[in-house]
């Protein structure tokens, strides 16, 4: 998987994040500096090291499943997206459920909770053959933290105006990626 895929996917996963980041804006009077690299220290961080677990996870189990690999990639990729899409489109609330609080105690379920599709997508990396982990990673995390802190200041400025069209263009992005991981193993894709 090239720069730009993995580039591509660090965007698509940070979505929900940033979705949430968004809420937390929203709840609060006045989005500091301070505030939006909270959370984008605990999402990033999360997002970043759940598919570095789900990567060794799939490693592991490779061997007993290298001949559907490539179709276990693209099913986690597309039901991850499809379940984005969906949550986007079915008109409920989150920010209803976000306060402004950024204590541990809130921010370590909800840094799990977006990163819970990024441990399935660790597994689909490593489904995926040639990607650099490392690199995969790094971006993810860089870019789910800068996005989830400008999410903050984006939420605290202009409202849920952008929520919604943050979760459908992360839904699409996975779901191509899983068709072009196909596309590629049965070599239409070059």
């Amino acid at each position: 998987m090239g720069f730009g895929a993995l580039l591509l996917l660090a965007v698509g996963l940070s979505m929900d994040a940033f979705a949430v980041s968004v809420c937390k804006g929203l709840a609060m009077k006045k989005a500091t500096l301070k505030a939006g690299l909270t959370c984008g220290v605990w999402f990033g961080g999360f997002q970043a090291l759940m598919p570095l677990l789900g990567y060794f996870l799939g490693k592991t189990f490779a061997s007993a499943i290298e001949a559907v690999d490539h179709w276990i990639a693209f099913a986690l990729l597309a039901v991850i997206g499809f379940n984005m899409l969906k949550e986007a489109f079915s008109g409920c609330e989150e920010c209803e459920e976000h306060d402004a609080d950024l204590s541990p105690r809130k921010m370590f379920p909800m840094a799990i909770a977006t990163s819970i599709d990024a441990l399935a997508v660790g597994i689909s990396l490593a489904m995926a053959g040639d990607v650099n982990i490392w690199l995969a990673i790094t971006l993810i995390g860089v870019i789910t933290c800068g996005l989830s802190a400008l999410g903050v200041k984006i939420g605290n400025v202009f409202g849920s105006r952008f929520e919604k069209k943050a979760q459908i263009a992360g839904g699409v992005i996975l779901i191509l990626l899983g068709v072009k991981i196909v596309l590629e193993h049965l070599g239409i894709w070059v």
